[in-house]
């Protein structure tokens, strides 16, 4: 088959988008210490917040997957007006500062918050400043970009398939199952790999509700933050430890999406 061309006009500024994003990676190998690299990537305050950085995007991942996937499938298929009218708020993580979001997830979720003084009050739980405070964080910020991928995808593959399995009698649960999941596979994988990267990724939310404790919240974005302050080298050598496993989960997963859609 013969592909279909691209127009030349589209060269000049798909390479001009190239090098924004790849330039200042370049940068920052070039400005690292290769000398005290390798000493600085391992070290073991490097390598708690990054096992930490791990743990907590993977959790909050799941979560994101547990609570986002339904949620995407409700604000697809559901035509009631309410659920319009929730979908700018599901949304509204895309356009906040990460930061303000820490700030309500604190002022909601902290022992003064309605949230915080009823799980204090029934469970005997504080939640800020814990590592379940990141997790929630990370879910908070990450979980629209599951929805807005999910939902774009069962936007895209339509309702006929459903409909037709629900007039040869099968129930709701049996066409999610077995018709709606498949077809939007390649879009939940879109989408979960979003979230990941963005969890292991967030700082302003995660600062502003679980603050910077070793071992406990501090992840690797926060580590970076710190160490920029008293040792740029530091700083550098961690954040290439970020661009690292940023560049192997997208290597990883993404052509397993890309198969997915073929």
């Amino acid at each position: 088959m013969v592909g279909v061309g691209l127009p030349v006009v589209l060269w000049a500024p798909a390479v001009l988008g190239f090098a924004l994003v790849a330039l200042p990676v370049v940068g920052l190998v070039l400005r690292a210490d290769l000398v005290r690299l390798p000493e600085l990537m391992t070290s073991e305050e490097a390598l708690t917040a990054l096992k930490l950085s791990l743990f907590t995007a993977a959790v909050s991942t799941l979560l994101t997957a547990l609570l986002g996937g339904p949620l995407a499938a409700v604000l697809a298929r559901s035509r009631s007006a309410a659920v319009r009218l929730a979908r700018p708020v599901v949304l509204l993580p895309l356009v906040l500062p990460p930061v303000v979001g820490g700030l309500a997830l604190l002022y909601t979720l902290g022992r003064t918050g309605p949230g915080g003084r009823l799980l204090e009050l029934w469970f005997g739980v504080t939640v800020p400043f814990t590592t379940a405070a990141v997790v929630l964080a990370q879910t908070f910020v990450s979980m629209p970009f599951l929805v807005v991928s999910l939902e774009g995808a069962l936007r895209t593959a339509g309702e006929r398939y459903e409909r037709v399995a629900a007039t040869l009698g099968a129930a709701p649960a049996t066409v999610f199952r077995r018709v709606t999941l498949p077809l939007v596979l390649p879009g939940l994988g879109s989408g979960l790999v979003l979230a990941f990267a963005r969890s292991l990724g967030e700082f302003g939310a995660t600062v502003a509700f679980a603050g910077s404790l070793e071992g406990t919240t501090r992840t690797l974005p926060l580590l970076v933050y710190q160490q920029r302050e008293v040792d740029t080298d530091g700083a550098i050598a961690l954040s290439l430890v970020l661009v690292v496993v940023a560049v192997v989960v997208v290597a990883v997963a993404r052509p397993r999406v890309a198969e997915g859609a073929q």
